[in-house]
């Protein structure tokens, strides 16, 4: 699955099945003297004819649109792609939280598919596939010159059907073989249990529909489990590549009682939109630390950067993914959707976080390496292809830096560091072997411990 908001929305015409209709064009061309676009249209249309009639082979007139419309899309920008019906059908159900597969949340770089995050509890997580790696080759042939889109599909399948992988891993000498066994993934985006008897872990591996629902329950159980009641909240959004942009709306909104979560801004000055929060916390204005890394994207950074401005919650880990763009799907009847690029988003100060991420009020490395790798070059927003620019100018406002921390003396310095020499390395197995989440637990307790002045 692609990371993205996912909007949905109509569109009133549909795409032509084959070559671009006559009179249609004619309406455009007339339609503000486009003399040029009906020109080049006109040209596509005889390169299509001349596809079909002289290629050494019969071609689909279906798939040469189709490939046509993807070669248009994908050349705006990283997110922007076409869906096929099969395609947007997998996307409606990914969506609604079940799908088939091996549960690998990937993008494109490089000509090979690469690794954002594995899902907790599926066949990729069990096999050991980890972000950041490459997959080059499935069932022994190379993925190099296939979509996106192309190689999500043949990695997807009906259970208990197995693929092979090779994957390229930074630091391994040589490529490794993975076979897994496709399985139907319902992935538990909700994850919660209790630290230290009274403080609340909850991890959040995705926005689908069934987000908000979940974080309401766990926050709900973990006050019913907390030993003398719950003093704290960690929300981990490690590794989370984003979705649906209602979902992280909501989310957010669940911790906040007024006050602006996320705007959006679009082409055209009138279709810009805000969304503000209701009143009621469901923390009850107990102390939040958000838990990000460069892997946290799209509806996770919303979600990190209001609380980070409201001072709803202190954000600890090291700078997200930075993708500030919102995609709308765009059902085209009985030909699939197209996913377009339709606005940009800004937190509440006014930031526009296209290309930059969420920078973390405190830096806590995940592993020693971290620090040798600190100056090199990493995977985000920034560094993929025809990413859109971090276009500051089409906020209104000057952006409004979040106030500073107000917590309790030495305690940052107490947080801010990097795994001792010789820290077991980390199992997501063995919470104590997560550096990030037990700084921000060392984080929680004197935030817990200090005075509380209602929410920041």
């Amino acid at each position: 699955m692609q990371r993205g908001i996912l909007r949905y929305a109509g569109i009133g015409a549909a795409f032509a099945a084959g070559v671009v209709v006559g009179p249609l064009v004619a309406a455009w061309a007339q339609e503000g003297g486009r003399a040029e676009t009906y020109r080049l249209l006109n040209l596509f249309g005889d390169v299509f004819e001349r596809v079909r009639a002289e290629y050494v082979e019969p071609v689909n007139d279906r798939d040469a649109i189709e490939n046509a419309i993807q070669g248009m899309l994908s050349s705006l920008d990283p997110h922007s792609s076409y869906l096929n019906q099969r395609s947007f059908r997998d996307m409606q159900t990914q969506t609604r939280g079940e799908f088939g597969g091996l549960g690998i949340e990937v993008t494109q770089e490089g000509g090979y598919i690469k690794v954002i995050s594995p899902i907790d509890e599926t066949p990729a997580a069990r096999a050991g596939v980890r972000p950041g790696d490459f997959i080059t080759h499935l069932n022994g042939t190379s993925v190099q010159g296939l979509t996106l889109q192309e190689a999500v599909d043949q990695m997807r399948g009906q259970r208990g059907t197995q693929i092979k992988l090779t994957i390229r891993r930074q630091g391994a000498e040589r490529p490794i073989e993975l076979t897994l066994t496709r399985d139907v993934i319902r992935p538990q985006v909700v994850r919660f249990r209790l630290e230290d008897g009274n403080l609340g872990y909850v991890r959040v591996t995705s926005f689908n529909e069934q987000t908000e629902v979940g974080l309401r329950r766990a926050v709900q159980q973990l006050k019913q489990q907390a030993q003398g009641g719950l003093k704290g909240l960690v929300l981990d959004l490690r590794n989370n590549p984003g979705g649906l942009l209602d979902q992280a709306v909501q989310v957010t909104d669940d911790f906040l009682t007024q006050g602006e979560i996320v705007s959006t801004r679009s082409r055209r000055a009138e279709d810009a939109q805000r969304w503000n929060a209701k009143p009621g916390d469901i923390a009850d204005g107990l102390p939040i630390v958000v838990l990000i890394n460069s892997g946290s994207a799209s509806a996770s950074e919303i979600v990190a950067g209001a609380l980070q401005d409201h001072r709803r919650a202190v954000v600890v880990g090291v700078k997200s993914f930075g993708k500030g763009s919102v995609q709308t799907v765009m059902p085209v009847p009985g030909n699939g959707a197209i996913r377009l690029t339709t606005a940009r988003y800004y937190t509440p100060s006014g930031r526009s976080i296209q290309g930059t991420g969420i920078e973390p009020d405190i830096e806590v490395l995940a592993t020693r390496e971290e620090t040798r790798a600190a100056q090199a070059p990493r995977d985000r927003e920034a560094d993929l292809r025809r990413s859109l620019r971090n276009d500051g100018q089409a906020e209104t406002r000057a952006p409004i830096p979040p106030p500073p921390l107000n917590l309790p003396a030495g305690l940052v310095e107490r947080v801010m560091r990097q795994p001792a020499e010789g820290a077991p390395a980390f199992d997501p197995t063995k919470p104590e072997t997560d550096h990030q989440l037990q700084q921000a637990l060392i984080l929680l307790r004197g935030m817990a411990s200090a005075p509380r002045g209602g929410q920041r």
